[in-house]
């Protein structure tokens, strides 16, 4: 895991500063610097309008005494969406893009609940039952 931890936060920025050197070597420093803060804008715009309709989703779902789980998940991924937008880089706008975009958040969503669904049947997750406020029995 740390391993893991150390890719992400050492190779991840280094690809992200090539990129944009790159990208400023081929259109000029001004207008990769515009188009940082542009994508920045534009995605935390989004984020914010998507996130703010998010919120009025989960409000209606509790009105009506459903749970708003699938909801809630929509807006996570919404503010890891926001995050990956405002971190300077070309490959976290693709990837806090895509989280915008409700076919792929869909999929995203299918992914997570298959790895939680791992994680509980090889004991690494547990669930607690919200109507008992109670951890399962066999603990």
């Amino acid at each position: 895991m740390l391993l893991k931890l150390l890719l992400l936060f050492t190779l991840i920025p280094l690809l992200e500063l090539a990129i944009l050197i790159e990208i400023g070597r081929r259109i000029g420093t001004a207008e990769t610097l515009v188009l940082i803060l542009g994508t920045g804008a534009l995605g935390a715009y989004l984020a914010r309008r998507q996130g703010l309709g998010v919120l009025q989703r989960i409000r209606e779902e509790i009105a009506a005494g459903r749970p708003p789980t699938h909801t809630v998940v929509d807006g996570v991924i919404i503010l890891v969406a926001a995050a990956l937008l405002i971190t300077p880089g070309v490959l976290t706008d693709v990837l806090g893009f895509l989280c915008l975009v409700p076919a792929t958040r869909r999929a995203i969503k299918s992914l997570l609940w298959r790895a939680f669904t791992r994680a509980i049947g090889r004991g690494r997750a547990q669930v607690i039952d919200v109507q008992t406020d109670s951890w399962p029995i066999d603990r």
